[in-house]
C-alpha cells in the first residue's frame, strides 16, 4: 500500500462483550443460534438488515437474517454498512488501511475498492479509520458472515456519520451499481430503544412495514411520527436509520426488488436477561430480487417499433432546433416500462458505427433505449460523433437483454444464442450474442477477443475470470 494507506489491521473492539472471544465457544454459540433461527425462505437475496446487539439478545434474529443468503455463492465483495454510534461526521468512512482481525482469524478487506470510493468521491467518503476502531455494529456481523460463507469473500466496511438524508441519497447513487448478484449488502441496525415491551412491538412493526414499503419518504415519515407520539422512554425507532435509508434509496422505484420481514423479537424475549420495562427491538429483513420468468417478459411487434422510433427520434433531436415530443411512457405497454438492460447499435453500410448499452436495468426499457441511442451516436469512443448528413444512411438495431447468469464452464455457452459478460476485479467486457454470428468466430476466439479487446485482461484472461451469459431479443430497422 502507499504511505497514505499504511497497513493497520483493526483489532476486535467488543469480543468478550457482545460475543465470545474464545473462537471455539463462539463457534458453538453460532451453531446454537442458527439451529433456532428462521430457516431460509428467500431466493436471490441481495441485502439483509441484521441487528447488532449482544448475541444473547439479538443473535437469533441476526442468524435468521444471515440464513437467507445463499451460502453457495462466491460473492465478489460484501458491503457492510452501519451508522456510527461513536461520533458524528460528514459523509461516510471506508476502512482502507488493512483487514479486520477477529477471534477466529482475519476478515479480508477489499482495500483497493475502498480507495476507489474515497478517491473517486471525496465529498462523500473518507479514509479516516477512527470511526471504525471502537464501532461494534459492523464487527458483530462478521462471525455470522464467516459462519455462513466460510471466509470466501472480501468485505467493504462503511460507517455512516451523517444524519442528512440528502447525503444518504448521494451515497446510494454511488453504491447502487453494486447492488447485484455479484455482491451482498449487510445493513446493520437495531430497532426501537428503551420503550416497554408492548410499545416496542407496536413501534417496531410500524417501522418494519415502512421499510417493506420501499418508500424512503414513508420511512422518514414513520420515524417522525414515533417522535411526535412521545412514546415513553423511546429514544430512537431505528438506530441505524441512515444506513437503512441508504439501502431504500438504492432500491427506490425499482420493481425488481422487494423487502421481506423474516423474524422479530426484542430484548424482553431473552429468557435469561429479559426485562419488559425497557427493551430494544430487533428485525431480520431480506431484500430479494425478483427472478424474471422468461415467459413473463416479451416484446410485441408494436413495442419493437415504438422502441426503434424513439431511438431514431432521440438521435435526430440532436440536430433539431426544437425537439420533437417523446412517446408518453404512461401510455406504453408494461414491457416498455420494465427495468432491464439493453444495447443500441448503429450500422452504416453494413459496418458498425456506434454501440452503447447497459447490462442491467435501473430504469424503464424505453428510457434506457432513449439514453443509449444518443450515447451510441455521439459518445462511442471508437468512432467520431454521428453527423446530420449520415442520418439517412444509418440503421438502428436494439438488443434487449435477459438477466445475467453466472456459468461454471464455458460449455454452457451456446454460440449465437448467448452473449457473454466477462469480469475480473475492476475489469469487464461484454459481447452481444450476434457478435458470434457476425464474425463467425469459434467459442475460444469469441472468449479471447472479449477478454483482450473488451475487458483488457489478455487473450487467456477469461480462463481465470467470472463469466456470465445472457440472451437478447434483437430487432432493427432493416427488418
Amino acid at each position: 500500500m502507499s504511505d497514505r494507506y499504511p497497513v493497520f489491521n483493526r483489532k476486535p473492539a467488543v469480543a468478550g462483550q457482545f460475543y465470545p472471544a474464545n473462537p471455539d465457544v463462539l463457534q458453538q454459540e453460532l451453531s446454537e443460534l442458527f439451529a433456532v433461527a428462521a430457516p431460509k425462505e428467500c431466493k436471490h437475496v441481495r441485502a439483509i438488515i441484521s441487528p447488532h446487539a449482544g448475541y444473547v439478545f439479538s443473535g437469533e434474529i441476526a442468524a435468521s437474517a444471515f440464513n437467507q443468503i445463499d451460502n453457495s455463492v462466491d460473492y465478489k465483495r460484501i458491503f457492510l454498512i452501519a451508522s456510527s454510534h461513536q461520533a458524528y461526521f460528514e459523509g461516510a468512512s471506508v476502512y482502507c488501511d488493512g483487514d479486520f482481525l477477529m477471534p477466529y482469524g482475519k476478515e479480508e478487506v477489499d482495500t483497493e475498492f475502498g480507495k476507489i470510493l474515497v478517491e473517486g468521491y471525496p465529498e462523500l467518503f473518507s479514509d479516516d479509520r477512527s470511526p471504525h476502531l471502537n464501532e461494534h455494529s459492523i464487527e458483530v456481523q462478521l462471525p455470522f458472515l464467516h459462519y455462513v460463507l466460510k471466509g470466501k469473500y472480501k468485505i467493504v466496511p462503511i460507517v455512516l456519520g451523517t444524519s442528512d438524508h440528502s447525503v444518504c441519497r448521494r451515497i446510494a447513487v454511488v453504491l447502487k451499481p453494486y447492488l447485484n448478484a455479484e455482491n451482498l449488502f449487510v445493513v446493520s441496525s437495531d430497532f426501537s430503544h428503551y420503550p416497554n415491551y408492548v410499545n416496542a412491538k407496536s413501534v417496531d412493526l410500524a417501522t418494519e412495514q415502512a421499510i417493506v414499503s420501499k418508500e424512503p419518504k414513508h420511512l422518514l415519515s414513520v420515524l417522525a411520527e414515533h417522535i411526535g407520539k412521545r412514546v415513553p422512554h423511546l429514544s430512537t425507532s431505528l438506530c441505524g436509520w441512515t444506513s437503512v435509508l441508504t439501502l431504500l434509496y438504492m432500491t427506490e422505484n425499482n420493481d425488481s426488488f422487494n423487502y421481506k420481514g423474516i423474524k422479530y423479537c426484542n430484548s424482553g424475549d431473552s429468557p435469561t436477561y429479559g426485562d419488559h420495562d425497557r427493551v430494544v427491538g430487533y428485525w431480520a429483513i431480506a431484500l430479494v430480487e425478483k427472478e424474471l420468468d422468461k415467459d413473463e417478459f416479451s416484446l410485441s411487434e408494436e413495442d419493437k417499433q415504438q422502441l426503434l422510433q424513439e431511438a431514431r427520434r432521440s438521435i435526430e433531436n440532436l440536430f433539431w432546433d426544437v425537439e420533437r415530443p417523446a412517446l408518453d411512457i404512461d401510455k406504453c405497454s408494461a414491457a416498455l416500462k420494465t427495468k432491464c438492460g439493453a444495447f443500441v447499435s448503429l450500422h452504416k453500410d453494413g459496418n458498425l458505427r456506434g454501440c452503447i448499452g447497459q447490462m442491467t436495468g435501473d430504469k424503464p426499457l424505453l428510457k434506457v433505449v432513449r439514453d443509449k441511442s444518443v450515447w451510441a451516436a455521439i459518445n462511442d469512443s471508437r468512432f467520431p460523433p454521428v453527423t446530420e448528413d449520415e442520418l439517412d444512411d444509418i440503421d438502428i438495431e436494439i438488443s434487449v437483454l435477459s438477466p445475467l447468469r453466472k456459468i461454471q464452464d464455458v460449455s454452457e455457452i451456446e454460440m449465437g444464442v448467448h452473449g457473454i459478460y466477462i469480469t475480473q476485479g475492476y475489469f469487464s467486457g461484454v459481447f452481444l450474442p450476434q457478435v458470434a454470428t457476425e464474425t463467425g468466430w469459434d467459442k475460444e476466439t469469441f472468449l479471447g477477443h472479449c477478454a483482450r479487446d473488451k475487458a483488457g485482461i489478455g487473450w487467456d484472461g477469461w480462463k481465470n475470470a467470472d463469466i456470465y451469459i445472457f440472451t437478447a431479443t434483437i430487432f432493427g430497422e432493416k427488418e
